[in-house]
């Protein structure tokens, strides 16, 4: 006989009430994604590199404009709370102290994939373009390039470009500043 089972999805808040009753930590490298608690790749040495590079970038390029967040919840909706390498957030005076980031305070998400590529761009791409997040870097460390997805449409997102070394981007909201692809990818 064949038993049907339901996965427990858990919901943003009760993700922090274990968190509270110490069920994991803040050393604890995990998200929420679709309901379910995540464990994280470790980070590598690259990835640390051109995830403190395009920090370093965005923060020289945009300082007073908006907040760069580095490696930090972005509450999506209720199931789903992933650690986005670099958030690029609305400027606010209170830096956030008042009310956590949402996609309604995302101008850009920037994700650094070395071994997680796959994840990344079939599991966290389609989750931020339902949430509306209008503007998604992945740099694609394994092949040296950066895959930039703008517009989104449901599950996916209108405009997928790839852009490698030798070529500029700039940003939605900040049309007028560019960065070199091979300064994010280091």
């Amino acid at each position: 006989m064949r038993t049907d089972v339901t996965k427990k999805l858990f919901t943003v808040d009760e993700y922090y009430r274990m968190a509270d009753a110490g069920i994991f930590t803040e050393d604890d490298r995990v998200e929420l994604i679709e309901g379910e608690i995540l464990e994280m790749s470790p980070i590598g040495h690259r990835h640390m590199v051109c995830v403190d590079r395009a920090n370093d970038l965005l923060t020289s390029a945009l300082r007073g404009k908006v907040l760069i967040s580095v490696q930090n919840p972005l509450r999506l909706n209720k199931y789903n709370e992933p650690q986005p390498d670099i958030v690029v957030l609305k400027w606010r005076e209170d830096y956030y102290a008042s009310k956590l980031h949402t996609p309604e305070d995302t101008l850009l998400v920037l994700e650094v994939s070395d071994t997680t590529l796959r994840y990344d761009t079939k599991v966290k791409l389609p989750i931020y373009a339902v949430s509306g997040i209008s503007e998604v870097w992945i740099e694609n460390l394994q092949e040296d390039l950066l895959l930039v997805c703008r517009g989104p449409a449901e599950k996916n997102y209108r405009t997928q470009l790839t852009l490698r070394r030798g070529e500029f981007i700039s940003p939605l909201a900040f049309p007028d500043v560019a960065f070199k692809i091979e300064n994010l990818l280091g």
